[in-house]
């Protein structure tokens, strides 16, 4: 077991620049109580081809078994190290340590101690990289796992990569307003991570989302179809689990990150073209949209859409003037009962089915 300053002075003695070498990347993972899942995390990690793979495990003083089954994993791979913290610091704080302090070599990914790597992940992700200098993270779809589910065979799947101009990639963000890119499995080339640099502390449960919009701001953005670049663990105390109970809480937080991102890079955000109008008008779309289907299905719970409104007008000054606005007020005109009752609105919602389901086909294929 390594303690945080050797950790550091024995990684930069690693390069990518060795001549007939794979490219190494470092992937930080950070460890809070999550022991029982952590062995199969690490073995997903250096079981990986095509890559030399460096491993930290951050435990963030952890109160069961973590920081022994890390150990026995440290004794088990060369290539993994750990690090304890005596007292919590949080996760952004862990985060960051692992990413701006300890990281080196050419590329380098954070994967949570409950989530895992399909084999091939980082070899792909790396190639599209080494092939494209100017591409400065590479992300693409996951699957699922639990506890009494395995994984797929999406592995089999041909790979498709696309490479998107940052510029264009940020413009589409910015519009839609959505975070398409998981963080397994996400990989970003280190100069890239070290110029933009590490995570918000302000910007607890949505600071992946800001980080991938500052890198479109700096680079262009890789995306690999067909075959899942990370596996996302479901179990009742994962961190998403906890705080997505409700679902305007991931709007509020994607608000956060727009307000960092266009209070903080305005000049930039401006030479590509960026206005923060539609950003925010599609913010304050998402729960009127949530009230319009609430109505059409006969099921609206007021002090939720009172709720719904209130984020609306925040978030847009003009929200009357939105189209969202407008629908939920002809379906509260109408009543719930009669929308539901006459199905007057089928049309609109098999339009706006035909929408999402186009959206899920883009993203599949290009990644958003």
């Amino acid at each position: 077991m390594s303690s945080s300053t050797t950790s550091r002075s024995r990684s930069r003695e690693l390069s990518g620049a060795d001549k007939g070498q794979p490219p190494i990347v470092s992937v930080v993972i950070p460890c809070y109580n999550y022991g029982r899942f952590l062995a199969s995390c690490v073995r997903s990690v250096v079981s990986q081809e095509g890559v030399r793979t460096r491993v930290l495990v951050i435990d963030d003083a952890s109160s069961d078994d973590s920081t022994t089954i890390a150990a026995g994993l440290a004794d088990e791979h060369p290539q993994v190290e750990v690090l304890v913290h005596e007292v919590n610091r949080g996760h952004i704080a862990t985060y960051n340590e692992g990413l701006l302090e300890w990281a080196s070599g050419d590329y380098v990914t954070l994967l949570s101690a409950d989530d895992e790597l399909p084999a091939g992940s980082l070899a792909r992700s790396v190639r599209l990289m080494e092939a494209n200098p100017g591409v400065g993270m590479v992300y693409g779809g996951i699957e699922e796992i639990s506890d009494i589910s395995a994984p797929a065979s999406g592995s089999n799947r041909r790979a498709r990569a696309t490479v998107h101009s940052g510029r264009t990639w940020l413009r589409r963000r910015c519009r839609e307003a959505v975070n398409v890119v998981p963080t397994p499995g996400t990989v970003l080339r280190l100069g890239v991570q070290q110029g933009v640099g590490g995570y918000d502390p302000l910007l607890t449960h949505a600071g992946d989302f800001d980080m991938w919009l500052r890198v479109a701001l700096v680079s262009d953005i890789g995306y690999i179809g067909g075959p899942p670049q990370g596996r996302y663990r479901i179990h009742d105390s994962s961190m998403s689990h906890e705080v997505y109970t409700e679902p305007l809480a991931d709007v509020r937080q994607r608000k956060l990150v727009f307000d960092s991102l266009f209070a903080g890079h305005a000049d930039a955000l401006t030479r590509a073209g960026i206005d923060a109008e539609p950003t925010y008008a599609r913010l304050a779309g998402h729960p009127l949209w949530w009230a319009c289907r609430a109505h059409e299905k006969g099921q609206p719970d007021a002090t939720a859409i009172e709720e719904w409104l209130a984020f609306a007008r925040e978030t847009h000054p003009a929200v009357e003037s939105l189209r969202p606005y407008r629908a939920l007020r002809r379906r509260q005109r109408l009543g719930a009962a009669f929308c539901h009752r006459t199905q007057l609105f089928v049309g609109t919602a098999i339009v706006r089915r035909l929408a999402n389901s186009w959206w899920w086909f883009r993203w599949k294929r290009f990644g958003g």
